[in-house]
Parts: C-alpha cells; sequence; structure tokens
C-alpha cells in the first residue's frame, strides 16, 4: 500500500470525524429548541442527546470484533447509510421517540466510524500512534469549532433547526465518496499473525481494565459537560454558549494537530496528569463564570485539559497492548460513550433540581479522581525504568 493510498485514507478518515463532530455540535445547539418545540424537560432532552452515545458504545463494541472479518471499509459503508438515515428520521421527527431513534442511529453510525478508523491509524503508522491518533483527532474538536460556527450563523438568519440538522449531510456525502473504491489494509493484529484468542485475552488483562475504568472518566469530563455547555453557559453567563464551545474546540483542534512535539517531550502519562488537573481547574471555572472574561478564562484552561484525553487514552491503549488490535479500542471507545450516556441525562436531573452551574461543578470530581489514578500509573512506571511502547513480534 503506497503513502498517496495510505494519505487519501487518513484523510477520509478526518472527514468522518468531522461528521461525527457536526452531529455534536449541533444537537448541542439546538437541544433548547427542541425542548420548546416538542415540550421536553431537561432530563428528557439529556436522554435525546444521550441516545448518540448508547448507539455509539453498540456498535463501537460490534465494530470493534467484527473489524477483521468485514474489513474497514465495510464498517465504514454502513456507518455512512447510518449517518444519512439518521440524519432524516431527526429532520422529519414529529415527537421525542423520533428524536430519540434518529439520534440512536447517528450514534450507531458514529461507532462504526470510530470502529474503523483507529485501528486503520495504527495500522497504517505503527510507529507513530500515540501522535498521528492525535492528529487524527483533531478533526473532531475541528468539526464542532466548523460546526458551532455554522450553526450560530444559521441561528442570525433565524432558520430552523431542521435545517441546521441538514448540513450534516454535506460532510457525510464528501466521506462517502472519498472512500469509493479505496483499498484497505488488514489490521496490525492480523499482519503479525496475533490469534482472535489472544485478542481476547487482552481484554481481560487487569492493566487494560484499569485503563477502561480511567476512560469512563476521561470521557464524562470531555464529553460530558461539552453537550450541555452550549445551554448551561447561555443561561448563567450570559454568552452565546455555542460560541464558548466553538472557543473551546477551536483550542483542542490547535492542540491536537501540534500534539507532536508535545507527546515526544512528555511521556503519555505524565501528559494525562496535566490533562486531568487542567480539566479540574477550568471545569470548576466555568461553574462560577458569570460573565464573558472568567467564562473565556475558564473555558481555555478545561480547553487545554480536555484537549489530549481521547487521542492519548487509544495510543497508550494500542502502545501497551498492540496484540489487543481493534477489539481493545472499541471497548475503550465504547466505555468512553457509555459513560458519557450514562452522565448526560444526570447533569440534566441536577440542572432541573438544583441549577446548571452545579451540573458542571459536581463533575470536577471526575478528572480529580484521574490525578490520582494517573499519579499512581506514572510512579509504577517510573519504578520500573519509565513508559514503554509494547512491541508486537512479526510474522
Amino acid at each position: 500500500m503506497g503513502t498517496e493510498q495510505h494519505n487519501r485514507l487518513y484523510q477520509a478518515s478526518c472527514v468522518s470525524l468531522v461528521v461525527i463532530a457536526f452531529t455534536f455540535a449541533i444537537r448541542g445547539d439546538i437541544l433548547g429548541e427542541l425542548s420548546h418545540v416538542f415540550h421536553l424537560n431537561k432530563e428528557q432532552l439529556g436522554w435525546v442527546a444521550g441516545a448518540a452515545f448508547w448507539g455509539f458504545t453498540l456498535s463501537i463494541f460490534m465494530g470493534g470484533q467484527l473489524c477483521d472479518q468485514l474489513g474497514m471499509g465495510k464498517l465504514l459503508g454502513l456507518a455512512f447509510v447510518g449517518h444519512i438515515a439518521g440524519v432524516l428520521l431527526t429532520i422529519f421527527a414529529t415527537g421525542f421517540w423520533h428524536l430519540w431513534t434518529g439520534t440512536l442511529i447517528i450514534g450507531l453510525a458514529n461507532g462504526l466510524v470510530e470502529s474503523a478508523i483507529n485501528p486503520l491509524i495504527a495500522t497504517v503508522y505503527p510507529e507513530q500512534k500515540t501522535e498521528r491518533l492525535n492528529t487524527l483527532h483533531a478533526w473532531f474538536p475541528g468539526g464542532i469549532l466548523l460546526g458551532g460556527l455554522l450553526t450560530f450563523g444559521l441561528t442570525q438568519l433565524n432558520l430552523h433547526w431542521q435545517i441546521k440538522m441538514a448540513v450534516i449531510l454535506i460532510p457525510t456525502l464528501i466521506y462517502g465518496l472519498m472512500l469509493l473504491g479505496q483499498k484497505f489494509p488488514p489490521t496490525e493484529r492480523v499482519q503479525h499473525g496475533v490469534s482472535t484468542a489472544t485478542m481476547y485475552k487482552e481484554s481481560l488483562r487487569p492493566q487494560f481494565l484499569v485503563w477502561v475504568f480511567c476512560m469512563l472518566l476521561t470521557a464524562s469530563t470531555e464529553l460530558g459537560p461539552n453537550q450541555w455547555i452550549p445551554n448551561i453557559l447561555t443561561t448563567t453567563a450570559h454568552l452565546p454558549g455555542i460560541l464558548v464551545l466553538a472557543w473551546i474546540n477551536g483550542i483542542m483542534t490547535v492542540g491536537r494537530l501540534f500534539a507532536g512535539p508535545i507527546v515526544r517531550l512528555l511521556s503519555p502519562i505524565t501528559l494525562l496528569i496535566v490533562a486531568a488537573g487542567l480539566s479540574a481547574f477550568g471545569l470548576f471555572g466555568l461553574s462560577w463564570a458569570d460573565s464573558a472574561v472568567p467564562t473565556l478564562v475558564a473555558a481555555t484552561v478545561f480547553a487545554i485539559g480536555i484537549c489530549y484525553f481521547w487521542p492519548t487514552m487509544l495510543g497508550v491503549t494500542s502502545e501497551r497492548f498492540p496484540a489487543g488490535g481493534a477489539l481493545l479500542l472499541a471497548i475503550m471507545g465504547g466505555a468512553g460513550n457509555l459513560s458519557v450516556a450514562l452522565v448526560l441525562p444526570l447533569m440534566g436531573k441536577i440542572y432541573d433540581a438544583k441549577g446548571p452551574e452545579l451540573a458542571l461543578r459536581y463533575i470536577v470530581a471526575l478528572p480529580l479522581t484521574l490525578l490520582v489514578i494517573f499519579g499512581a500509573i506514572w510512579l509504577y512506571d517510573h519504578s520500573k525504568g519509565g513508559y514503554k511502547v509494547a512491541k508486537l513480534a512479526s510474522k
């Protein structure tokens, strides 16, 4: 497989992440309108938004196990169909269950995308896994930035929420066309002759289970608040919350695009420790902010913190447990989305019962817990001579 084809697959993967990002940004922006049009309370809105994460969790678990059998190309083809169907069902929804089902289907498609592109990048760039996964996943916050600015512009034009949802179809068609006729390599695990049984055994290793637990907390810290920030900050800080979300994701995009030097300077574990500390500090600040300046300062710190969570967690998984292949990457992605599916309605319930700022403040406990766990992992690695990347033996 040549460099040109590698680049084409990488670029298509980036666009597919933009689609996922658009679904997040646009859904976050239209929650208030959906509440008004369909007479939904905040907890019901949490369930609608959470459906995307339930769908993601289900499909990425399935996709991770089927990736080697079906191939990454077929998974992305199914994702394309799911994105089209889910967006159309949402646009023509008439009530809660239509919204929930449409969002679920979009989530299923999102999960299929991640179950394919993460092992694809780990396979195509075996010596740069953490770095390349960071630059790939820059297109998620980048897509949220673009989607947030687009939906803000459409709001200024007084266009309805259905028009905003339809925008998701544009990058969907682009990545579908980019993938037509492309050949996909076998995964890294298959190339090195690692058996399916060995792959499943990797998923039961105690060290890996610790990382799964950490993924529950990192994903909830990043994606839970991000889904509610447009709605919450519009109320508490009297700002267009979608623009704050765009600001956060603009910072995340830059951070991930230029992750290479940082990853080479710091070990992944050190990077995660710094990320947890900044996330806690920024999120706490956002929960108290009531005007533009403190909101933007706190949002900037929060953005720098959460920037490296998701791709670095995937990079560490691929570097420390390469025999686990696509399955372990899928488990990590699925665990992350499962946690967000649970935390979104919980945040909505806190919003309804106690107040919007507390829905953010209570989440601070998650990155504080991560500080303790990542610190313990760093001490363990240090006692063994530092962070090590595991290598698969050649066939």
